[in-house]
């Protein structure tokens, strides 16, 4: 399986009218494959949208994407507000949970690691040794590396009631010695996380 994660910065202020047109012209494309995710960023890059899906291989993708298009309802039309447009291609490590419609929480935590060059490995070996005590306290949504897009760029998400419970999950985490698992120095070179709020229509939720 490969997971694709489109991320749009829009214009300010154009969040819910995106979301109300993506949402219209979802059904016609949830005809070809399912949609995993989709949120807006509350807290990190604002005025971003992240929407997820997955596929057998690239083959699978390319396919489904040009079926797409001949489609009466997609894309959504929301191009006048979209500022910049990325695209990236995961693999999910071995432990990583299916991505599959639950009802898990109200705030999602994406964090984002880059990794050295030949660190992705260990970063996984690491994870599999901790991560069975780790999703104890709140449910792994996924965990994830790099294969098209930034390289060496390990994705996890994790899935929380509020802010308030993440702030206590971290808190018992590290209290417990449970997490985090740990990496060599220098094996990472840049961290990044964003809170973000499914919407309405998402799968996870």
């Amino acid at each position: 399986m490969i997971i694709e994660m489109r991320s749009y910065d829009l214009r300010p202020a154009s969040v819910a009218a995106v979301e109300e047109r993506f949402a219209a012209s979802l059904p016609a494309r949830t005809q070809l494959s399912p949609l995993a995710a989709f949120w807006h960023t509350e807290i990190g890059p604002l005025n971003r949208v992240i929407h997820v899906w997955t596929y057998a291989d690239l083959a699978e993708r390319t396919r489904i994407r040009a079926e797409a298009t001949k489609l009466a309802n997609w894309p959504p039309p929301i191009s006048e507000y979209i500022a910049s447009m990325t695209s990236e291609i995961f693999l999910p490590a071995p432990f990583s949970p299916p991505l599959e419609p639950r009802a898990l929480g109200a705030v999602y935590e994406i964090r984002s690691y880059t990794m050295a060059a030949g660190q992705m490995p260990g970063m996984i070996e690491r994870w599999s040794d901790k991560i069975a005590e780790r999703v104890k306290l709140s449910p792994l949504v996924g965990a994830w590396y790099s294969e098209l897009g930034a390289l060496n760029k390990w994705v996890h998400i994790w899935a929380y009631k509020d802010a308030a419970e993440r702030q206590r999950v971290r808190a018992e985490a590290v209290a417990k010695g449970v997490w985090p698992p740990g990496s060599p120095p220098g094996a990472m070179v840049k961290q990044e996380n964003m809170l973000v709020v499914p919407a309405a229509f998402s799968p996870l939720h």
